[in-house]
């Protein structure tokens, strides 16, 4: 959005507010944003690039989102997707203590606590997690979240661990979520609160996945020496104990092991350092062989399929697109979940783009898109290559690319 785009955004923003009577903090209220946020759309200086925004921002003004920006796609057209992928409900409950009601709770009573429902509530959030269904996790992390904060400080003692067990595999899932939708900030705090959680439930290598989770967040705000600490420290202490017998090889270690060396191989990639970034993706390769299988370890999906997934993503990374769509070629992920097989046509579509098959591109893309529609507007680097695309195709650009664009909201 150009800064005159900005500027007019933000005055239509500020006259219909007015017209429904609404203060600014009322508005960034009902939308779930901070009055200094608004603040600064209504004077032009922030942005609003995602649709899901938008559309949230629109509704609450009583219009439709093409009323408030005219490249903004309509109910009717094709590929609208009308459910918000917007995770700030789950942001706000990262605000503050997680569970201030508890502790001013009066009484030593102990409550029950209903495992049954609560991991059934847990596997229905990872199942949302891994099929890219982020409007759906948000409400569902909203309410399962808080209720384990609850429960962790008012279950009887011998009970706590497994609560706090389940609080840290759900924050989990929530730093995963942050960071598919590019909210690393936030990403690294549900980490952290993940790797507390895992220590005090007693399951240790709970804390390495946590750390898993925070070295992504970390990836994805580039603080690639930051991400690099925390993988490798951690890959350090799992080897250091395998080696001496204190840790036995199990499959859930592996699929740690392996998915650690996954990260680092992406940090390496993302620094243009080769030697190392394919030396870690051959770590992975050897903990998969290890492995023998596709797991689901820690809601990590580690094993031999997804190795050459990030292997695939590492090679764009490189530069190295002709690699890509060579290991491509040969994978089949429809055993993977929906967010993977995403995730992998995204790559695809990006090693294409890089070799100016313009017409493969977009089919990968579009493919990605029908596979979880969420992702095409979160994932930065398949936006910059639609953009790309967009460019080279200027006037000539087909409607089903500019449709695209539109959606993926990468149209400047």
């Amino acid at each position: 959005m150009s800064p005159e785009g900005r500027h007019a955004f933000g005055a239509r923003v500020a006259e219909l507010r007015a017209q429904r009577g609404l203060t600014q903090k009322e508005l960034a209220a009902e939308i779930g944003r901070t009055m200094s946020w608004l603040s600064q759309v209504e004077r032009g200086v922030q942005p609003v690039n995602r649709l899901d925004v938008l559309r949230l921002l629109a509704r609450s003004l009583g219009v439709e989102p093409h009323e408030l920006r005219p490249d903004a796609p309509r109910a009717e057209e094709p590929g609208f997707v009308a459910r918000s992928n917007d995770l700030d409900r789950v942001r706000l409950l990262l605000s503050g203590h997680p569970a201030p009601g508890a502790l001013l709770a009066s009484g030593p009573k102990k409550v029950e606590v209903p495992f049954p429902e609560l991991r059934a509530g847990l596997e229905h959030v990872w199942s949302l997690a891994h099929g890219g269904m982020m409007a759906e996790l948000s409400d569902s992390l909203s309410k399962l979240v808080p209720r384990l904060e609850s429960l962790a400080r008012t279950a009887r003692g011998h009970e706590r661990p497994q609560v706090y067990g389940m609080l840290a595999r759900a924050y989990q899932a929530m730093a995963a979520a942050f960071v598919r939708q590019n909210e690393a900030d936030a990403a690294w705090v549900a980490a952290d609160r993940a790797i507390a959680a895992a220590e005090m439930s007693g399951r240790v290598l709970d804390i390495f996945a946590g750390s898993f989770r925070l070295a992504h967040a970390c990836l994805r705000l580039k603080r690639y020496d930051q991400a690099e600490h925390v993988a490798q420290s951690a890959v350090n202490a799992l080897a250091r104990h395998l080696e001496t017998g204190d840790t036995e090889e199990t499959p859930g270690v592996l699929s740690l092991l392996g998915s650690l060396h996954l990260v680092l191989a992406q940090v390496h990639a993302r620094c243009g350092n080769r030697s190392a970034a394919r030396g870690e993706v051959g770590s992975a390769r050897r903990a998969a062989e290890r492995l023998g299988e596709d797991r689901n370890d820690f809601n990590l999906e580690f094993g031999p399929t997804n190795v050459e997934i990030q292997a695939v993503s590492v090679a764009v990374d490189l530069g190295d697109a002709g690699e890509a769509l060579d290991i491509g070629a040969r994978l089949d992920a429809s055993g993977l979940s929906v967010e993977r097989q995403a995730r992998l046509a995204l790559d695809i579509g990006r090693a294409h783009a890089q070799l100016r098959h313009l017409e493969e591109a977009l089919q990968s893309f579009l493919d990605a898109e029908q596979l979880a529609p969420e992702t095409i507007q979160s994932h930065v680097a398949a936006r910059s290559a639609i953009r790309d695309l967009m460019r080279i195709e200027g006037r000539a650009a087909s409607p089903e690319l500019r449709a695209l664009a539109q959606r993926a909201d990468a149209l400047s």
